[in-house]
């Protein structure tokens, strides 16, 4: 009868040590981190709300791709798609960029700087309180030992992930924070493929894939790319036989399987106009099947006749301008879209702000009505009867 030690995992010859080999694979790639809700490697989107938005994983995982569909002529989805490839530049990854040349990305947008800066010309100098020093020292040592009689709580937030070398004490944050009004400066070790369409080319879609391929073998093990594609199947970029479902349907089984195959290295973010494409169609519905994650973008009517979304000025700052339904998330974990938890956000009511510095996606709710005063004053007050049981 054969025994066996408690607590030593099965497969592994030291006990409950850890594998030597193991110490190289646990450090991850600039711009990711392990997801909160699973041990899944996720990338930020450059866009702070989106990251929450997709199943409580806190940004997209690896290996999966979002498709948008913005209704109208606005171009609120493609701010969503240059602040994703503006991050991906930031964070070193290599961006594939189809369809557009150096244009758009000398076009995407810049970090914003820290509104309020302080200096040493504009802090007064107070002399430091060695005492109160010293108290504050206890105090954060003690902080975490919870209550009376208690145990240790773990520290278990993520806080800002930084990307820094031991030479070097520059954080890189997660996720940046990023300005419509000025322009990305990349940097010189910044790795952009430009693909492009030829009008003559009678399946470009496959010279697509074969490029994103050999970009991906050729690069080293471990490194992220970001495949980009605005306006997907629009006539001023794709050839018109493009829109069949023999040539659209297969190039995306084709990234599907080419995500699969680098699960660990390749995300992907496609926008398609709606207005050209309804999604009452069979070919979008099967887009949107075989898509990881599925947004669709409703600006206001009145936001088409007055502006686009390319300058990132509104007449309200905090107004919003349309929409934002999420349909569908990826299937990260057996227990369905978004971990069927918390993070889920499919059919909820959220309504999405342009403005200069961020594109803030929120819930959606109705002002209340303005002949109705008394709503207006007790809107956000808790009052006795709102408690009571």
């Amino acid at each position: 009868m054969a025994f066996r030690k408690r607590n030593v995992p099965l497969g592994n010859p030291r006990g409950g040590a850890p594998l030597a080999d193991d110490a190289s694979t646990i450090s991850q790639a600039p711009g990711t981190r392990s997801s909160p809700l699973t041990s899944h490697t996720i990338t930020s989107t450059g866009t702070a709300s989106l990251d929450g938005l997709l199943g409580g994983h806190g940004g997209l995982v690896l290996g999966a791709s979002i498709l948008i569909g913005e209704h109208g002529t606005t171009d609120y989805a493609r701010a969503l798609l240059r602040y994703y490839a503006a991050e991906g530049i930031l964070q070193g990854h290599t961006v594939h960029v189809v369809g557009m040349g150096e244009g758009w990305v000398r076009e995407l947008p810049g970090v914003a700087e820290a509104r309020y800066q302080k200096t040493e010309d504009t802090v007064p100098k107070v002399k430091p309180d060695l005492a109160a020093q010293e108290r504050m020292k206890i105090a954060w040592r003690y902080e975490r030992l919870g209550q009376a009689g208690g145990r240790a709580l773990p520290d278990r937030s993520l806080g800002a992930v930084s990307s820094q070398t031991p030479n070097t004490q520059q954080e890189i944050p997660f996720c940046h924070t990023f300005d419509l009004t000025k322009r990305l400066v990349a940097p010189a070790a910044a790795v952009i493929n430009h693909i492009t369409i030829a009008a003559t080319s009678s399946d470009p879609f496959t010279l697509i894939l074969n490029n994103v391929r050999q970009g991906l073998a050729s690069s080293a093990k471990g490194s992220v790319h970001r495949l980009v594609m605005p306006a997907l199947l629009s006539p001023t970029l794709y050839p018109p036989h493009c829109a069949s479902p023999d040539h659209v349907v297969r190039f995306i089984h084709g990234l599907r399987a080419l995500l699969r195959e680098y699960p660990n290295q390749l995300t992907a973010m496609l926008t398609l106009p709606l207005s050209l494409y309804p999604r009452n169609t069979a070919l979008v519905r099967t887009l949107e099947m075989l898509a990881d994650c599925v947004l669709e973008v409703t600006p206001f009517p009145h936001q088409s006749d007055e502006q686009s979304a390319g300058d990132g000025k509104s007449a309200k700052e905090g107004q919003p301008q349309g929409l934002v339904k999420v349909l569908k998330l990826a299937l990260a974990t057996e227990r369905g879209e978004g971990g069927a938890g918390a993070g889920n956000s499919i059919g909820e009511d959220l309504a999405f702000t342009l403005s200069r510095r961020k594109f803030a996606i929120a819930e959606f709710s109705l002002p209340p009505v303005e002949g109705d005063q008394e709503a207006q004053k007790e809107a956000g007050k808790v009052t006795a009867k709102d408690v009571e049981f």
